[in-house]
This record gives structure tokens, C-alpha cells and sequence, in this order.
């Protein structure tokens, strides 16, 4: 018996998957053919649609039978998750050869609603740009006494584990999957990519919780990954070494892995966080990083997994002093040596800038710099250092920006990221999944510039907006998403300077927070002027890491774009930017625009009052009410400092300090 659409439990927003986003189709005559789990849940869609709006649903019907307006069909079983879909002769019908396709092609007649079947569309072949399309989540087995339950979550607990162990009602990880799956995303690492020992133990006595899990996520296409820790076979083996090219060490890992595999048969693979930020990994034994990756490739490869190795590598243990030291250098420097020593299977997981997902940050020149390794662009969804989910930031545009940014001036990231697209999930057990309800906008972006990198991002956010609210308040919503990040970026760090935050939770503004830490050093301000120099002639040479034109554009300061010139070079407050500002009086223009901004948006959000939804409307009110409190204050921290460390006054006379 087939599984019944997962049931959300009471007070659950539905996001961008409410009952009438079903209405087309649940009015329609609508034939399945096909089988198989997926299928099922594709069944499962259509026939509560109908039970809601009384349409009709039959499955597997042979000749002879009435005419439908709507046809499901599975026309083979090779797994591809493409699908095509036709308008003609007043029925719409949707073909795959694999499950995962017929599902996919059920959601984007969703996404249609009425368009779907009206007038005459000849056949369109939809197939995903990238295979891999994942989601890290961050999340502790049990709570840890800093990060909590979720590092770097913003929206409450985790979805997956509770009280230590696996939830036992996983009807909500269910809904999860399904509101994925409408989004394009198929896979999910369900832990912390930082592995404690409660974690670690995921990998063997505990693979039973994960498998639960996976159960779960399957009828929705979802495979589940692990976040793994290189020293496992020390941790949990009792081995006294986790040297890669250790037999032992080797033997371990097989025998760990084939039994991960008798519980869950599509397991995904491993993720791993090595020789970073305290973590374990192969060079406390003079091996490189693709040794590490390929230990674990080795011991995947025979059932079809992938392990995931993240490019996240720098020496958290600098000497501020030292303007020689550039933690952006860092991934670039570790890895293209090693280029073409990695395993088929193993895909290095780069960060999209080369720093911290920071709101402006240039792209890795990592990405494009190792045609023979397969690699994955990392993005962060959980706004981190974007407002943590108290702030409205979509952040669509920006990944857009990356996706398509031209690494030699021609080959776009979007068509480099061969291992897929990964986010750092922004999603929790809130009521709204994502704490702000509008954050729900990053988690439905993702998945869908994943499927298509060169998708227009504001088309993604128009959709988002009609299946999410409906048509009524689509133009104050559009109003205040649409050039949030913009608005972000002005009231915090300016001119691709990051870092400003408070250290450790990482909100709210503190200029010096970082500044003289051993994680790095982000602004150099002093009395003269402010920024790195990381040109080739002066600086560090990171600059130099790129690739032409790249490299010669952001070796001067009078070709780099304003929006990244402190990240490029230091220049004085009295530099000229091509907007014909100044650097002083840019960053207090602004600072002020900013705040501006986000009372207008307020005030726009309060609007709307009548025509959303009460519960997500007072969300809102509550989320706004903080960000303009934290923006004012960015304004007034960020423009004081500058003032007192450059001893320019505001030309328009305003009070800023």
C-alpha cells in the first residue's frame, strides 16, 4: 500500500507546497502509469489533490479507457531524473524514464497550476544542469554545550535528531523530503560536518537511526549522506593509527562501509571535514588530502557512493602581524598541486568564495583552477553572516552572480561544479522551518538554480511567491526580497570587507572582533585608509591566483569593482571609487541608505496585514522589528569607527558617531 502525502503537524507552515497549489491538478482526470516507489509518491500527490477538489485519479489503465487531461508516465527504469513535458490536443502529459524524473515532472505541472492546461505547448525536455544537488545540515545528535543542537542553525532544532538519539515520529522528515523534492534537491547529509563523538558513532552502532532516516526521505528521492570523522577507525576501531595508506586503516573503512550498506542500500557517501579547524585528518601523518579522499573513495566505490571533501583549509593560527599570511590563499594553495590525484568518485567541496561566506566575497579562484578533479560548489543557506534568518536576505541573487561568473571570461561556475551544488541547510523544527518565514526563499532558490545554474533568479522568486502566498501580496513581497541582499550589504560590511561581526556567535556588528585573532586578519583599517592588498606587486598574491582576465582586473585598484576593492587592496579614505564617491563618504552613505531601506520594508510587511497569512505575518513583524534595531546599530558602530579612525566628516552633516 502506498505511503499517504506526509501529514504536517498541526500549526506546521506548508511553504511552498499549500493545498491549493494543488487545485489544477486536483480538479483534472489525471492517468499514472509506471511503478515503483516514487511512482507512488507521485500517486499519493494526485489522489489527495482529488480527494480535495474532486477530480479523478486512476492508475495503470488499459485501452479503451475515457480520455484525461492529465498522464503521468514511466516509460522506462534507467533512473535519470529528466522528464519531458507536452501540451497538445487538450491533454497534458508528462513522460520519464526514471522514477525520480515522473516525480519531478508532477511538481513542475504543480509549479505551472492553471498554465498547465490551457492552450498548446510543444514537448520541452526538463533535465537537471547538475546531478548532485545536496544539503548539509549542521546538526549535533545531542546537544553540544557551545553550538547547541544545530551549529549555525537559525531555526530552531533539528529536524532529524532529538534527545540524543533519531526523532521517533519522522512524519515531519517526510514532509521535509516532499518539500524538497518540489525544489529539484536530492540528497542530505543529516550531521554536523564538525563530528563530536556522539556523531562519530552514527557510522556503526548507530547506522540503525540513520537508515530510519533515509526510510524516510526515500519515497521522495532524497539519499542520505554522513558526515564522517577521519580519525574513525581510532575513535570507533580501537586502531591506534588512521593512516590512509595504512592497511589496517584501509580494511576498517571497507568493512565499516559495506556494512553501512546492508542498512541502507542507497546510502550517498561521506562527507568529511579534515585539517580543518581542529579536525582530524591526513596530515598528522605526512599524507595529502587526496590520500584522505581516497581511503574513503576506495571503500565507497564498490556500491556506487561518493565521498565529499571539503576545500575548507587554512591555519587558523596566525600571527595578525604578518601581512605575508592570507587565509584566502589557503584552499587554492593546498589543493592545485594535487590536481588529477583524486578519485572518480571523490568530489572536492569548495566553498563559493575564498574566505566565509561572507555577504561580498569574490569567487574561489579554486573553482576552474582543477579541470582534472571533480569539484562542488558549497554555498551557505543559513545566512551565517547574512542576519541569521532575523534578517530578510535573499540570497538569490548573489548565488546567481557565482553560478555564472566566467572563470577564464568564457566557462561559468555553474557548468565547473561537476560534483553538484551544495548548501549549508538553513532549515529547523520552527514552525516556519526556516525561523523567518521569508528565509523559506533561500531553501526554494537553491534547490532550483541547482537544477538550472543560468535560471533566472527572480523568476525563481516570482514562483516561490505565487505557490508560497498566492498572487495577492506578490508585489510588496517581491518588494521587500528582491533587493535585500543589496540592502544587508550596505548596513554591514562595505566594499567586500567581512568579518565585522561579533566573534564566535558571529551576529551583530564588531569591527576588531577578528581583527587581531588567530582566525585571520579582514580590514588592516588604520588612520591612512583601510583594506588588504592582495595584488601580486604588493600584497599577498592572491590576486595572482586567478585567472585572465581576472587576475589583471583585480590587480589594481582602478580596475577592481568598487563592490571588491578592500578585499584587493588597501587604499586610502579619500580614494575615488568609480561611483565618483569617495571610499569614507561611500561607507557612510551607505550605512544610512541601508537602515533606510529596511524601513521601508518594514513598513511594507506591515502592510500586507489582510492578505497573509496571520501566524507568518506577526513572524514577520517580530523579524523585521530586530533587524531594524541590529541594522541601526551596524550604521552606528561601522560609521563611528570610520570616522574616528579617518577624522572625515559625513558631507552631508549627519550626527555618525
Amino acid at each position: 500500500m502506498p505511503l499517504p502525502v506526509p501529514a504536517l503537524p498541526e500549526g506546521v507552515d506548508p511553504a511552498w507546497l499549500p493545498p491549493d497549489a494543488f487545485r489544477a491538478v486536483g480538479t483534472r482526470r489525471t492517468l499514472i502509469r509506471g511503478s515503483g516507489l516514487l511512482v507512488d509518491s507521485a500517486h499519493a500527490e494526485v489522489a489527495e489533490a482529488c480527494a480535495r477538489f474532486g477530480g479523478r485519479v486512476v492508475r495503470d489503465a488499459g485501452p479503451g479507457a475515457p480520455p484525461y487531461d492529465l498522464v503521468l508516465e514511466l516509460r522506462g527504469t534507467d533512473g535519470t531524473e529528466a522528464f519531458t513535458y507536452v501540451r497538445e490536443g487538450g491533454r497534458t502529459t508528462v513522460t520519464a524514464s526514471g522514477q525520480a524524473g515522473l516525480l519531478y515532472g508532477l511538481f513542475h505541472v504543480v509549479r505551472l497550476g492553471e498554465d498547465a492546461f490551457t492552450g498548446e505547448r510543444p514537448q520541452e525536455e526538463h533535465r537537471p544542469a547538475l546531478a548532485l544537488r545536496m544539503l548539509d545540515h549542521w546538526d549535533n545528535v545531542a546537544v553540544h554545550p557551545v553550538m547547541g543542537q544545530v551549529e549555525r542553525g537559525y531555526a530552531g532544532g533539528s529536524l532529524f535528531w532529538q534527545d540524543g538519539r533519531a526523532r521517533g515520529d519522522l512524519e515531519r522528515v517526510r514532509a521535509y523530503g516532499r518539500l524538497l523534492a518540489a525544489c529539484g534537491i536530492n540528497a542530505v547529509a543529516v550531521n554536523n560536518v564538525n563530528v563530536h563523538d556522539t556523531e562519530a558513532h552514527l557510522l556503526t552502532d548507530r547506522i540503525g537511526e540513520v537508515a530510519a532516516i533515509a526510510g524516510a526521505l526515500r519515497p521522495y528521492g532524497i539519499r542520505t549522506h554522513l558526515s564522517v570523522s577521519f580519525a574513525a577507525p581510532m575513535v570507533l576501531g580501537g586502531l591506534p593509527t588512521a593512516d590512509p595508506l595504512d592497511a589496517s586503516v584501509r580494511a576498517w573503512w571497507a568493512g565499516a562501509t559495506a556494512r553501512v550498506y546492508e542498512d541502507i542500500e542507497d546510502f550517498g557517501g561521506y562527507v568529511v571535514k579534515a585539517d580543518s579547524e581542529g579536525q582530524p585528518g591526513p596530515f598528522a601523518y605526512g599524507r595529502s588530502h587526496a590520500d584522505g579522499a581516497n581511503l574513503l573513495a576506495a571503500a565507497l566505490e564498490p556500491y556506487g557512493g561518493t565521498v565529499h571533501w571539503r576545500a575548507f583549509v587554512y591555519d587558523h593560527r596566525q600571527d595578525w602581524r604578518d601581512r605575508t599570511t592570507d587565509r584566502a590563499r589557503a584552499a587554492y594553495d593546498h589543493f592545485v598541486p594535487l590536481d588529477g590525484e583524486f578519485a572518480s568518485n571523490a568530489v572536492l567541496q569548495v566553498k563559493h568564495g575564498p574566505m566565509d561566506f561572507q555577504v561580498r566575497e569574490p569567487v574561489s579562484p579554486l573553482i576552474g583552477a582543477m579541470p582534472r578533479t571533480r569539484l562542488a560548489v558549497e554555498v551557505q543557506a543559513s545566512q551565517e553572516y547574512t542576519g541569521q534568518q532575523r534578517h530578510v536576505c535573499w540570497l538569490g541573487p548573489m548565488w546567481s552572480e557565482v553560478l555564472r561568473f566566467r572563470v577564464d571570461g568564457e566557462t561559468e561556475v555553474g557548468s565547473l561544479a561537476r560534483g553538484g551544488l551544495v548548501a549549508v541547510s538553513n532549515a529547523g523544527d520552527d514552525p516556519f522551518w526556516t525561523g523567518h518565514p521569508l528565509a523559506q526563499a533561500n531553501l526554494y532558490t537553491f534547490g532550483r538554480l541547482a537544477w538550472r545554474p543560468d535560471a533566472d533568479p527572480d523568476g525563481v522568486l516570482d514562483e516561490w511567491i505565487r505557490l508560497t502566498f498566492g498572487t495577492g501580496p506578490a508585489t510588496g513581497l517581491r518588494a521587500v526580497l528582491d533587493g535585500s541582499w543589496r540592502t544587508y550589504e550596505k548596513y554591514t560590511a562595505p566594499l567586500g570587507v567581512g568579518f565585522m561581526v561579533q566573534p564566535g556567535h558571529h551576529y551583530g556588528p564588531s569591527v576588531d572582533g577578528y581583527e587581531y585573532s588567530p582566525w585571520g586578519t579582514y580590514h588592516f583599517a588604520d588612520r591612512d585608509g583601510v583594506g588588504v592588498d592582495r595584488s601580486a606587486a604588493t600584497g599577498t598574491g592572491f590576486a595572482a591566483q586567478y585567472a585572465k582576465p581576472w587576475c589583471e582586473v583585480y590587480e589594481s585598484p582602478d580596475t577592481c569593482p568598487d563592490e571588491q576593492l578592500l578585499f584587493f587592496h588597501h587604499v586610502s579614505y579619500d580614494h575615488v571609487l568609480h561611483s565618483g564617491k569617495t571610499v569614507i563618504q561611500h561607507i557612510y552613505d551607505t550605512h544610512f541608505e541601508g537602515v533606510e531601506e529596511v524601513e521601508e520594508a518594514r513598513e511594507v510587511w506591515v502592510s500586507l496585514a489582510g492578505v497573509i497569512d496571520p501566524a507568518r505575518h506577526a513572524r514577520g513583524v517580530e523579524r523585521y522589528e530586530e533587524q531594524l534595531r541590529s541594522a541601526r546599530e551596524w550604521r552606528d558602530q561601522i560609521n563611528s569607527y570610520f570616522f574616528r579612525k579617518s577624522g572625515v566628516p559625513d558631507a552631508q552633516g549627519r550626527r555618525i558617531y
